[in-house]
């Protein structure tokens, strides 16, 4: 019996019939180079390829966010009547008239403005102040903690349309349990200062929770060891609070009053369902003003105008907020 025969040197490898095998190698690369993957090709990645993963947002976006607002600016430039079929252009009229105290719409306006501006001086402070109390005294360690949790954070389940409806039964100056149980005599949804008072106080009820889960949040963030040296240190629980807390808070702090004050700012349904804008508009907010002005009275020429403007005043509650919060040591 006779073997295969010999191979000589620098012949290429033989098959098991004895004849030659060719090695393809990939062009440009040296025998036995370890490829990025084994037996993969090497992709290039195309120009385009990160535009592609975000057309769909893009694309909801520009549906949903960039019409909508380029829409209505067009629509604060005419006079737009639904019910009519001409919708004359007339500039920033709309503007113009909002911004002339004398005018009908001007005055409402701004009386809505100011009623907004009083329930937003009012809240904030509360909805900053209260959560972030709570959130202290939830970040510790006793029994049943969870259940507070829960019962703190459980009236914000509720939707709008359930708080307002079951507040105005319960400060209602008639039949309401709160004047029963008290023993006062106090129209909380018909008079001011009671109304804002019933408005302020239904609205941090309602939202305390999520602010001070938003605390919780940032307080279990703050490394534990930045504690234990201050209290190493000799630091008492205030220096701590000052030195450790409310530094190391800054980012979440920065974001639940922005939050705060646009939430705030956009309140409609506490007004609507609990005072009905009484007495005499006095509570009927920004918001109010502009869904009656475009939905009821139909003008949402003018309504669009006052949208913008109060969208502008945000924008300027929210420039003041990040600078004042801004780190000026980090310069």
């Amino acid at each position: 019996m006779t073997g295969p025969a010999p191979r000589e040197e620098g012949a290429p490898p033989a098959g098991g019939d004895g004849r030659p095998v060719t090695v393809l190698e990939r062009p440009g690369r040296p025998s036995g180079a370890a490829g990025p993957a084994a037996g993969g090709a090497t992709r290039r990645m195309r120009w385009w390829t990160p535009y592609a993963f975000l057309a769909p947002y893009l694309a909801l976006f520009a549906v949903f966010m960039v019409l909508p607002i380029g829409f209505g600016f067009w629509t604060s430039l005419h006079e737009w009547d639904v019910n009519l079929p001409a919708k004359p252009f007339v500039g920033l009229e709309n503007y113009t008239e909002l911004f002339d105290p004398s005018s009908v719409d001007g005055g409402r306006f701004w009386l809505a403005m100011r009623a907004t501006g009083i329930f937003t001086l009012f809240s904030v402070p509360l909805l900053i102040v209260l959560p972030l109390l709570v959130a202290l005294l939830m970040n510790g360690r006793f029994r049943g903690r969870n259940l507070y949790r829960a019962v703190y954070f459980a009236p914000y389940v509720l939707g709008v349309a359930v708080v307002g409806f079951l507040w105005r039964f319960l400060l209602d100056g008639n039949i309401g349990l709160v004047n029963h149980y008290l023993g006062l005599d106090v129209q909380w949804t018909t008079d001011v200062p009671p109304a804002w008072v019933a408005l302020v106080g239904v609205t941090v009820w309602w939202t305390l929770g999520l602010n001070a889960v938003i605390f919780l949040a940032g307080l279990q963030d703050i490394p534990r060891e930045l504690h234990e040296a201050a209290m190493v240190d000799g630091a008492s629980a205030w220096r701590r609070f000052r030195a450790v807390t409310l530094p190391g808070l800054r980012p979440v702090t920065v974001f639940v009053v922005n939050a705060t004050i646009l939430a705030s700012a956009n309140m409609f349904g506490q007004s609507y369902l609990i005072t009905a804008g009484a007495p005499a508009d006095q509570t009927k907010t920004a918001i109010y003003l502009i869904a009656e002005t475009g939905l009821r009275q139909f003008d949402m020429g003018t309504a669009s105008a006052m949208s913008f403007i109060l969208a502008a005043c945000l924008m300027a509650a929210s420039a003041l907020v990040f600078g004042a919060f801004r780190d000026r040591s980090a310069r």
